[in-house]
């Protein structure tokens, strides 16, 4: 009688364990999918400034065609892009580089630096550049905490058994990293 009650409350705890280790790797899951949500709605956010800042621009710089067509057509490749670190990461870096193109241009273009409309874009993308580092380091965080999480023993023998895997960072080239710069 003892040992099947030991028996039984070992199982008990072992079930108790493995439940908690569950809800535990669910939650921490669910986590990093909401911070990945946080990324994707402020690069949606950032894409859809794009066309009112193309349009601002082109009555400026009419003659300035490869630089517009540069960002329209990242813009167009971050909207295609799938839903995953590596393909958003590569979007982004190609719409970064082509954003600073086109902000570069305004140096060119007195009337364009002057000009409320673009003023104001360009503090909205600014704003939204901070934005998407705020969401970038907190899908890090969350991404860091689940993958230590699910490799971390003894989580690591139940994790894989219940289809756990270590999700992906979102990497950005070291020269989209750079917020752009806003001159006035």
């Amino acid at each position: 009688m003892n040992t099947s009650l030991v028996v039984v409350l070992v199982v008990v705890l072992l079930a108790l364990f493995v439940g908690v280790t569950y809800n535990s790797l669910v939650r921490r899951r669910n986590e990093v999918d909401n911070a990945w949500s946080q990324i994707d709605v402020q690069l949606k956010r950032r894409l859809d400034l794009i066309p009112n800042l193309v349009e601002t621009v082109k009555g400026y710089a009419a003659h300035e065609k490869a630089a517009l067509e540069a960002v329209i057509a990242a813009r167009n490749s971050g909207l295609a892009a799938s839903s995953n670190p590596h393909d958003q990461a590569a979007a982004d870096n190609a719409l970064s580089g082509a954003l600073r193109q086109l902000f570069a241009l305004s140096e060119a273009y007195p009337d364009l630096k002057a000009n409320q409309g673009f003023v104001s874009l360009q503090e909205e993308l600014a704003n939204t550049e901070s934005r998407i580092a705020y969401a970038r380091q907190f899908y890090g965080d969350a991404v860091s905490t689940y993958n230590t999480a699910i490799q971390k023993f003894p989580t690591v023998l139940f994790a894989s058994a219940f289809g756990f895997s270590a999700r992906e960072f979102f990497e950005a080239e070291d020269a989209a990293r750079v917020v752009p710069e806003v001159k006035f």
